[in-house]
C-alpha cells in the first residue's frame, strides 16, 4: 500500500507540476502566423478587419479587458460591426485575463495589443531621456505583458511602440524601438510555445514613413520586424483610391516583404462614409495591404468614436458606427491569397539624410539586467499602479552585434506546430530536464515522509 501511495503521491505531484509549465493555449480560434507579406491561419490568408478599442482614452488609460461587463456590451457591437480584431493600447499586466480572452475569442476575436504603457515607455523628449528610459526596469514590464498573454491563441500579435517617431527631428529614437522588437522577439522565442508577431505602429509622418518601413525590415533576422503598421488618416471621404494616394503608396510598398496593415485609420475632417474600406479589402491592395483598425471604437475628446458612452454605462452607437457597419458588411475579403508575396528579401536600410537622422544602422545592446529574463522569465508585471521606469534601473551600455538577438533555443513545441498554426500539440511537450527534475525533486519529497 504503501508503494501505491508513493506512486500515487509522485503521479499527483508530476501532474500538478507540469499544469504549471504547459501553457494554457486556451480558445477556439486558430493563432495566426506569418507567412511571406501577409498574415495567415493555417493555408487561409488573414485580413485585420477591425476598430481600436480603449474607452475613456490613453490619458487616464484603464484595462478594458477587466471590465467585463462594458467587455460583454461591446462585444455585441463587435459582432454587429462584423470585426475580428480589435486593438488594445493600455492593459493591467498584473491582472488575470482568461474570462476576458475566452469572452473574446467566442465572439471570433483576436487581440492586436501595445506592449507598452504611458509610464512604462521609451521617452522621447530628448537623446539623453531616449537612452536613459531604454532599461531593465522597462524591459522587466513588457516582458511581463508578453507572459500575460503569450498563451492565449486569440493573442494576434504584439506592438513594441506606437508613434515614438511622430516628426522629423525624433527619428533617433529609431534605433531603441528596433531594439524593444529584437528584445520582444528574442523573449517569445526564449519563453513561450508559438512564434507571435512583433512589429512597429507608425505615425505616418510624410518626410520619413518610408524610411521608417524601410528600417524596421532591414539587417539580421533577429532584428527585423514581423510587420509594420502606421497610422494613416490620409482617405478623407469624399476620396477615392487614387486621389487618396494609396495607390501611389501600394506601389511604393510592392516589394516588401512582410506584412503591412493600418493600426489605424478614418479620417474625420468630412463625414466619415468610410470609402476607403472597399479599396483596403480589395486586390488592389491585398498584394501589399493586410486590412486595418478603423480608429477608434468611444467618442472621445479627440473627436473620433464610434459610440457614445452614457453616464449610466449604455451605450449608443451613431452614424459612423453604422456607415461603418454598412461599408464592412459590403466588402468581402479578396478570394484565394489575394496575391500575397511568399518569397521576399529584407529592405536596404535608408541612408542618414535631413529627414532621418539615424546615423548607425548599430542597435544598442540590452541592459545586462534584462539579459537574465531570457532564460529565468521576467515576473510578475507591476500593472498600472507602478512608479514608471524611464528613470529607473540600468540603461543599455553599448552597441550590439548584429545577430546577437537570436534565439538561445527553439521554443518547446515548435516543431510540433501544425500547419494550421493552432499550436494544438505544444500542451503535451514538455521539455525532458523539466521531467527528470520534476521526477527527481518529488522522489526525494516522498522519502523524507515514508
Amino acid at each position: 500500500m504503501r508503494s501505491f501511495a508513493t506512486l500515487a503521491l509522485l503521479g499527483a505531484s508530476m501532474g500538478s507540476a507540469i499544469a504549471t509549465i504547459i501553457p494554457r493555449q486556451s480558445g477556439k480560434l486558430p493563432a495566426v502566423s506569418v507567412k511571406g507579406n501577409a498574415f495567415f491561419t493555417g493555408n487561409t490568408r488573414f485580413y485585420v478587419r477591425g476598430v481600436a478599442y480603449q474607452p475613456g482614452g490613453a490619458a487616464d488609460a484603464t484595462d478594458p479587458l477587466l471590465d467585463i461587463t462594458s467587455l460583454k456590451r461591446d462585444i455585441a457591437n463587435f459582432k454587429e460591426l462584423g470585426i475580428n480584431t480589435i486593438r488594445v493600447y493600455t492593459i493591467d499586466n498584473s491582472k488575470n485575463h482568461d474570462e476576458g480572452m475566452k469572452l473574446l475569442d467566442d465572439a471570433g476575436i483576436y487581440l492586436a495589443l501595445d506592449a507598452n504603457t504611458p509610464d512604462y515607455s521609451l521617452n522621447r523628449e530628448t537623446a539623453a531621456t531616449l537612452h536613459r528610459s531604454y532599461n531593465d526596469v522597462y524591459l522587466q514590464n513588457v516582458f511581463a505583458t508578453i507572459d500575460a498573454f503569450a498563451d492565449y491563441n486569440n493573442l494576434l500579435l504584439f506592438f513594441s511602440g506606437n508613434e515614438v517617431i511622430n516628426a522629423k527631428n525624433n527619428t533617433n529614437a529609431a534605433t531603441y524601438i528596433k531594439a524593444v522588437t529584437r528584445d520582444m522577439k528574442q523573449y517569445i522565442s526564449n519563453r513561450h510555445s508559438r512564434k507571435i508577431p512583433v512589429g512597429y505602429s507608425a505615425a505616418d509622418v510624410a518626410e520619413n514613413i518610408q524610411q521608417q518601413a524601410l528600417f524596421f525590415n532591414c539587417g539580421t533576422d533577429d532584428e527585423r520586424s514581423d510587420f509594420f503598421a502606421f497610422n494613416d488618416y490620409s482617405w478623407c471621404d469624399p476620396s477615392s483610391f487614387q486621389q487618396s494616394g494609396w495607390d501611389q503608396k501600394v506601389k511604393l510598398y510592392e516589394d516588401y516583404s512582410i506584412p503591412l496593415f493600418l493600426s489605424e485609420f478614418g479620417c474625420i475632417t468630412n463625414t466619415r462614409e468610410w470609402g476607403e474600406i472597399k479599396s483596403l479589402y480589395s486586390t488592389n491592395m491585398s498584394a501589399v495591404y493586410s486590412g486595418g483598425l478603423a480608429y477608434e471604437y468611444t467618442v472621445e475628446p479627440n473627436g473620433f468614436g464610434l459610440v457614445e458612452v452614457n453616464s449610466d454605462g449604455k451605450i449608443e452607437p451613431n452614424a459612423d458606427f453604422d456607415r461603418l457597419k454598412k461599408a464592412y458588411a459590403a466588402t468581402k475579403n479578396p478570394t484565394g491569397n489575394g496575391g500575397f508575396k511568399e518569397n521576399g528579401d529584407a529592405s536596404q536600410c535608408p541612408p542618414e539624410d535631413d529627414e532621418w537622422e539615424v546615423t548607425s544602422t548599430l542597435l544598442p545592446t540590452i541592459p545586462e539586467k534584462a539579459e537574465a529574463f531570457m532564460s529565468n522569465g521576467a515576473g510578475q508585471g507591476v500593472g498600472l499602479e507602478g512608479d514608471g521606469s524611464h528613470f529607473a534601473g540600468e540603461a543599455s551600455k553599448s552597441t550590439a552585434t548584429p545577430g546577437s538577438g537570436e534565439p538561445s533555443r527553439v521554443p518547446d513545441g515548435q516543431a510540433a506546430q501544425g500547419n494550421d498554426g493552432t499550436g494544438a500539440a505544444v500542451g503535451a511537450v514538455v521539455p525532458l530536464r523539466f521531467m527528470g527534475l520534476i521526477a527527481a525533486s518529488v522522489l526525494f519529497g516522498v522519502a523524507l515522509v515514508l
